[in-house]
């Protein structure tokens, strides 16, 4: 019975968004190809031209633009007009949770398609047979060479993909009148998708830049976020804000020091070492798995999660970090009462898991310098691919930079550090038990 209630709440909630446009929504292909039409027409000028047939359709842009929004909205309408079989992919998926699955099921809801798709676990079908399927292309290669009757290929976060991934991916998506789209934010003007869609001359192709001042519905509170960072830090504003590349520059406290690089962690290793930082109003609760190795530094999981409740805290943290209610996690001892509520939880049926072994990490004056000067004693910090917000922040976390003058100031930013802050609070027993003298090492590199 609770099933069939859903299906009629999900059936008056499609019918009344059709009514709203003056449509009746019934299952025959002229209504849903009418219902299409008209959701296609609520979508902003750029994205009209994504259903023009072409073999190519390039959205490239800094972040808050809605590039993603409108490629899913496109192809949940077009899903909606004829069957498609579309295959979402990134470089590296590990869980579902990394695809754009969750994007897709927000956006049929949006849409008031909650009645012709069914979003289940690993999959999206609608009811003429159209069809979602998400892979990380890194480890399914063999598997995505044999898929047959794709009519859609796309590329989230397509920045990452490597140069044999694409050589997979395009021959692989073969049906006539078949297409590729992409939707990034471009690193390096040696990015894959870059060469090949906006670099090159191409033919049969629509490439489009799309940045936040491209969003009709961009959102004030993105633009408060904007505005401070461009006011801070023109070169990251540049990047994630405009859609340019990003620049390495001497202010990044990272330079040079780490790589991205898949790695399975052996026994032999020194840890797992494990950190949280509290998210605060806008910030992140984050946690972070660690180990070292022949001086390099591993970092191996992240959870990064934003509005996360205390409540729901440990059991993310296990979804994310497994097991890591095993293990010793130092947390900033800023929140003591987060840390006490954490770590005992509401253990029993449907309770809430403990993090028996959550203790406060001890910050004093100079805690951060030394922990900087800490993560770069390292011969190389290498990030596993998962690990997504943590590359993000080791492009990121600067220091605070002159605005007049350009010098680069002995003050470390207090933005995009909270995977790092997670990091070095889990290496604290590292640092406490070394020799080497982290201040006075931190004040011989800014010289």
């Amino acid at each position: 019975m609770a099933g069939a209630s859903v299906k009629k709440r999900r059936a008056e909630f499609a019918a009344e968004a059709a009514a709203a446009i003056g449509l009746d929504l019934d299952e025959t292909a002229g209504d849903r190809t009418e219902l299409a039409e008209s959701l296609s027409l609520k979508l902003a000028d750029w994205a009209q031209p994504l259903f023009i047939p072409r073999r190519y359709k390039c959205l490239w842009g800094g972040r808050g633009s809605g590039k993603s929004y409108a490629a899913a909205d496109a192809l949940l309408i077009e899903g909606l007009k004829r069957k498609i079989r579309v295959l979402c992919a990134r470089e590296f998926q590990v869980s579902i949770k990394e695809s754009v699955h969750a994007l897709l099921s927000e956006r049929i809801n949006a849409l008031g398609l909650d009645d012709f798709y069914e979003a289940q676990r690993d999959t999206i079908l609608g009811a003429n047979g159209s069809q979602f399927i998400f892979k990380g292309v890194r480890h399914n290669v063999q598997s995505i060479k044999s898929m047959a009757g794709l009519t859609h290929l796309w590329l989230e976060e397509a920045q990452t993909i490597s140069a044999e991934s694409w050589q997979v991916l395009i021959p692989t998506i073969r049906e006539e009148g078949s297409e590729i789209w992409v939707t990034f934010n471009p690193l390096n003007p040696t990015d894959t998708v870059w060469t090949e869609l906006v670099a090159k001359e191409r033919s049969n192709v629509y490439v489009r830049q799309v940045n936040w001042n491209d969003n009709p519905h961009f959102p004030s509170v993105l633009d408060d976020e904007r505005r401070s960072l461009a006011a801070t830090d023109p070169a990251a504003y540049n990047h994630i804000w405009e859609g340019g590349f990003w620049e390495k520059s001497d202010a990044q406290i990272l330079n040079g020091k780490w790589v991205i690089e898949e790695f399975v962690a052996s026994d032999r290793w020194d840890g797992p070492y494990h950190g949280a930082d509290w998210g605060f109003g806008s910030d992140p609760t984050t946690a972070v798995r660690c180990w070292v190795h022949n001086r390099k530094l591993y970092v191996e999981y992240e959870s990064y999660a934003y509005h996360l409740e205390l409540d729901d805290t440990a059991k993310r943290w296990l979804e994310d970090v497994p097991e890591i209610d095993q293990y010793s996690v130092r947390a900033d001892n800023s929140r003591p009462e987060s840390i006490s509520h954490v770590k005992r939880g509401r253990p029993g049926e449907n309770g809430i898991p403990p993090i028996p072994k959550l203790v406060a990490a001890t910050k004093g004056a100079g805690s951060v310098e030394d922990g900087i000067a800490h993560l770069r004693s390292y011969d190389q910090i290498v990030i596993h691919p998962r690990c997504k917000h943590t590359i993000e922040e080791a492009r990121l976390y600067c220091y605070k930079v002159d605005r007049l003058s350009g010098e680069i100031l002995p003050i470390v930013v207090d933005k995009f550090n909270h995977c790092w802050d997670a990091a070095r609070y889990a290496l604290e027993p590292v640092m406490l038990s070394s020799k080497i003298a982290y201040s006075s090492s931190f004040t011989s590199k800014k010289r």
